[in-house]
């Protein structure tokens, strides 16, 4: 059996919004899932199948973080990748306490991790645990050609530069080749938006969001860190660092997968949630 998403816009400040995907029953233990920066991404083809399974015990949220999908969007859009993290996150802080929620679980998808990691060291209250999945935040962390393909993806926006892109997301091109257009045909009319072309191009500048050893060795909550063994996107190397320096971390490397854990291993994935989360208790 899975979990029926619940969609619904929850105000924020500013007359703003945000587009909100939920399962399970609130005040069940809250995971907050966070997506990552691909172009069109939206929670929703990031974290769909996730909730679904998840929501029989947990009160899943899955937004779409401000700018992305169907939330509301910055006007006008702060420069840089931090600038636009800080702006992110503030407003991820509202819904937070729109909902009511006193404490989350944070499940971050590569952009998400990173975002993960600043909510933590801003709130730290807030966080009981965190989950990173193929994250970035190392610093000094050269990209790869497949992440320049996402960077770069605004200079020719077409369906098959789409499917191209996404297609390296997983390790198994063959077996997911189908999920991966249905995705691609998904994100299409959201690229269009142009100011879904604007936050991408303004997020994307020489200064990346990363925390240093000194920053990690702070973040001191019980922290699950994942990776695809292939993963192409964001080297695994990354998360090699992060499980080093966070001081409650431990490092899980699933084999025969890239940067989508969520999608490509779905059932792995949601099994290793559950047992890092239990029932929530601290």
């Amino acid at each position: 059996m899975t979990a029926a998403i619940r969609t619904e816009d929850v105000a924020i400040g500013g007359g703003r919004h945000l587009r909100v995907n939920q399962t399970g029953t609130p005040g069940a233990p809250a995971l907050l899932f966070l997506h990552g920066s691909g172009p069109g991404v939206t929670a929703a083809s990031n974290w769909r199948e996730v909730i679904e399974g998840l929501g029989d015990a947990y009160h899943c949220i899955a937004p779409d973080i401000l700018g992305f999908g169907d939330s509301s969007y910055p006007d006008p859009q702060p420069q840089g990748f931090t600038a636009q993290a800080e702006v992110r996150i503030e407003a991820l802080f509202e819904l937070v306490d729109a909902l009511g929620l006193e404490k989350v679980v944070l499940v971050g998808n590569s952009m998400g991790g990173m975002y993960s990691l600043r909510i933590a060291q801003l709130r730290p209250d807030l966080v009981s645990r965190i989950i990173l999945m193929g994250s970035g935040g190392m610093p000094g962390l050269e990209p790869t050609p497949e992440l320049i393909k996402l960077i770069t993806y605004f200079d020719d926006p077409t369906v098959e530069a789409m499917a191209d892109l996404l297609i390296q997301f997983v390790h198994d091109k063959n077996a997911f080749g189908d999920t991966v257009e249905a995705v691609a045909a998904e994100r299409m009319p959201i690229v269009r938006r142009p100011w879904i072309e604007a936050g991408h191009r303004a997020m994307f500048g020489p200064e990346m969001l990363s925390f240093g050893p000194d920053d990690l060795s702070k973040i001191d909550i019980p922290t699950l860190v994942v990776h695809g063994r292939q993963d192409v996107i964001v080297p695994i190397e990354c998360s090699y660092y992060l499980a080093e320096h966070l001081p409650q971390a431990d490092l899980y490397v699933i084999n025969k997968c890239g940067h989508w854990t969520q999608i490509e291993q779905a059932a792995r994935f949601q099994q290793v949630v559950r047992t890092f989360v239990g029932d929530g208790t601290e």
